[in-house]
């Protein structure tokens, strides 16, 4: 089969390499270079290096809405468009070319998680499984029919980025198996429960910042859900401070306010008041400092008893 691939970060290199080694890939479209902003140096997306590596045309433009990108994948004829983690909106022109339509794999099971961090919310929401949806890409975001699905668990210690490369490869095996189903012409069509969708807007970075009024529970997930990219942050002293791990501690202090460091536990960290109990900081960045275990937060006096973090 003729296909034609959409995408740009390392989530979508296993789908695109398996699609290139079971049909044709004919092109790939791709974000546009980052320019590195120390020295200028541009630095080519994981898709693209892919392509360059493998010898396979490479697009990239800025917009899909000028009618040149439309000409372009009529004249190419591709059976099926392939979109994954593209990151730019497929106008219903484009849609409408191939003969077998475009397909998404998007890393959630829909209708649950439609949007921008599908993979993030399933671990800051607590869920317990997730997956990959394999669907027809319709004019809505997230909206179009469901072919198939692959799922995994998520564990107590997941975090984005453990689920993210989970992800990546039942997408490609799960994609796969959608592809053999669209050629052979057995693949269904499921309606989504449009009235059951959620909805994940891109982060902020207000939306970053830990909030220690909430439940250990709830900031253990969140710090998790968010590890290593985009990263939650606190302040102390005036100064950021990047949160990559916590442990639920479980002691409930009566002293000290929400978000006081109250306590220590030797070789672990600094314990920090929460909402309904506390939580050990394990691993943290200070400002202009390296990313550091909580035992050498400590033993550095990066954060002391009675300090808060806001």
């Amino acid at each position: 089969m003729r296909i034609l691939f959409m995408g740009t970060p390392e989530f979508a290199v296993p789908c695109l390499d398996r699609m290139n080694k079971e049909h044709e890939v004919i092109g790939i479209y791709t974000k546009v270079d980052k320019v590195n902003k120390r020295g200028g140096k541009i630095t080519y997306l994981p898709v693209k290096q892919y392509g360059l590596d493998n010898n396979i045309p490479i697009y990239q433009p800025s917009t899909l809405k000028d009618g040149t990108v439309e000409q372009e994948i009529r004249e190419m004829n591709p059976d099926l468009i392939v979109v994954v983690a593209y990151g730019k909106i497929i106008p219903k022109s484009i849609i409408d070319i191939p003969k077998y339509g475009i397909i998404n794999v998007h890393s959630s099971l829909l209708p649950k998680f439609r949007g921008a961090a599908p993979i993030n919310a399933a671990i800051i929401e607590g869920e317990t499984k997730t997956g990959v949806t394999i669907m027809y890409i319709a004019e809505e975001l997230d909206a179009g029919d469901i072919i198939l699905t692959g799922e995994t668990e998520i564990t107590e210690e997941e975090t984005f980025l453990t689920l993210h490369d989970k992800l990546k490869e039942i997408g490609a095996e799960t994609l796969s198996k959608a592809v053999k189903m669209i050629f052979e012409g057995t693949n269904p069509r499921i309606v989504q429960s449009h009235e059951e969708a959620t909805f994940v807007k891109p982060f902020k970075k207000e939306d970053l910042k830990v909030d220690w009024s909430k439940t250990e529970k709830e900031i253990y997930n969140f710090v998790r859900g968010i590890n290593p990219f985009p990263c939650a942050y606190t302040t102390l002293n005036d100064k950021m401070m990047k949160v990559y791990a916590v442990k639920k501690y479980g002691k409930v202090y009566e002293d000290g306010e929400i978000g006081e460091v109250v306590d220590k536990v030797k070789g672990q960290g600094p314990v920090i008041k929460t909402g309904d109990g506390s939580v050990i900081l394990t691993e943290a960045k200070p400002e202009s400092k390296k990313v550091m275990s909580g035992a050498d937060l400590l033993n550095g006096n990066f954060v002391k008893i009675g300090e808060k973090l806001i």
